[in-house]
């Protein structure tokens, strides 16, 4: 196997969703073989007008809140940069330091202990539902500030009111800028539909709810639904970010158990190479198919998604007869006989050897082992 095949993303097609950090994770994949299509659903607005989060600030320092919510390492410390800025460092400061500290996952844990604050309770599970769980019985009568994540957080402002605070503060340290309307977004919805990736990652929930948003909108959700569940491997950071995914209908997502991008990319690597790798001896001599590259002795060559689904199961098999019926079944859904005529034909022309496979008359084919 040649020096590029043994890199454990060598043959993987991988799209990654965000913007943030975004060139440290596709150096990551490309340092490990992997093509990577950057994608970004959102961009973080740059906030060219501090005013909003100053006088939201001053509010909060006026007010005194009993409780307050930390959602994101992040978002923590874009606050207080904001805050220093604006000669408010100090004063908030104080007044997080008078307060019950609630923290949503071990990140903005980390970044609430770097600034020297203490934690009056962390929700272990990084998830919103989480954190309310800790915060019933707790918060009756108070005023509550939060601050806040993205748009799709503000659900959590009524929740918190629905437990009994009195008052609820919000800070918004960022926003996020929908990039839907872009073309590259269209060509990623239409992407995950045809399998054109082996992967998509996601680092945050609201990059999901953009996907969702942009194939509802171009009437792609049931495909787009479907290609996930069972022919593009999602890989995400952790379980709020894999929350709208499962919401919507979406199986088998990867999520680590540290929540970090890290652990994400590791899992992605051990998943792709124990489940996205198939080889077998043939006899034009070793076959390997990864992700969509096949290499045959070392001759490699990139294969359309039909094409690989047919390759995948007639390696499967190990050189027993694949009927028709069962090719068919591995193509999308409204294919035909027709269509796999027509694939294994461009399949054969593709390959290094045509013969490498089989028709077996009447019965199917194989993969001449």
């Amino acid at each position: 196997m040649s020096p590029q095949l043994s890199l454990p993303l060598s043959g993987f097609r991988i799209a990654v969703t965000s913007n943030r950090r975004s060139e440290e994770l596709v150096e990551a994949l490309e340092r490990r073989g992997a093509e990577v299509t950057h994608a970004p659903l959102l961009k973080l607005a740059p906030l060219d007008d501090e005013a909003v989060l100053v006088e939201q600030t001053k509010k909060l320092i006026e007010l005194r809140p009993e409780t307050v919510i930390i959602s994101t390492a992040y978002g923590l410390r874009r606050w207080f940069d904001s805050a220093e800025a604006a000669g408010l460092g100090h004063e908030l400061c104080q007044c997080l330091n008078s307060a019950k500290l609630y923290v949503r996952g071990a990140k903005a844990h980390g970044a609430v202990r770097a600034l020297g604050f203490h934690a009056t309770a962390v929700a272990k599970d990084g998830t919103t539902a989480g954190l309310l769980d800790q915060l019933a019985n707790e918060i009756t009568g108070q005023t509550v500030a939060v601050q806040l994540h993205a748009d799709s957080d503000h659900g959590l402002q009524l929740a918190l009111r629905e437990l009994g605070a009195a008052r609820v503060l919000k800070v918004e340290p960022y926003r996020w800028l929908d990039t839907s309307s872009e073309q590259h977004l269209s060509n990623l919805v239409e992407g995950i539909c045809a399998a054109h990736f082996d992967a998509i990652t996601f680092t945050s929930a609201p990059s999901v709810h953009a996907l969702l948003a942009a194939a509802r909108s171009r009437n792609r959700t049931a495909a787009l639904i479907r290609s996930l569940s069972e022919r593009v491997v999602v890989a995400t950071v952790g379980p709020v970010t894999a929350a709208p995914l499962e919401a919507a209908g979406v199986t088998g997502t990867l999520v680590p158990e540290r929540h970090r991008m890290g652990a994400m990319i590791l899992q992605l690597v051990g998943h792709l190479s124990e489940l996205g790798t198939l080889s077998t001896s043939t006899v034009f001599g070793d076959c390997a198919l990864r992700g969509r590259t096949l290499s045959l002795n070392g001759e490699r060559c990139e294969l359309s998604p039909a094409q690989t689904e047919i390759l995948r199961r007639l390696m499967e098999a190990s050189g027993s007869v694949v009927t028709r019926e069962e090719l068919v079944s591995v193509l999308p859904s409204t294919s035909s006989n027709h269509a796999l005529d027509m694939t294994l034909s461009r399949l054969r022309r593709t390959l290094p050897h045509p013969d490498l496979i089989t028709t077996v008359i009447k019965r199917g084919y194989r993969i001449n082992v």
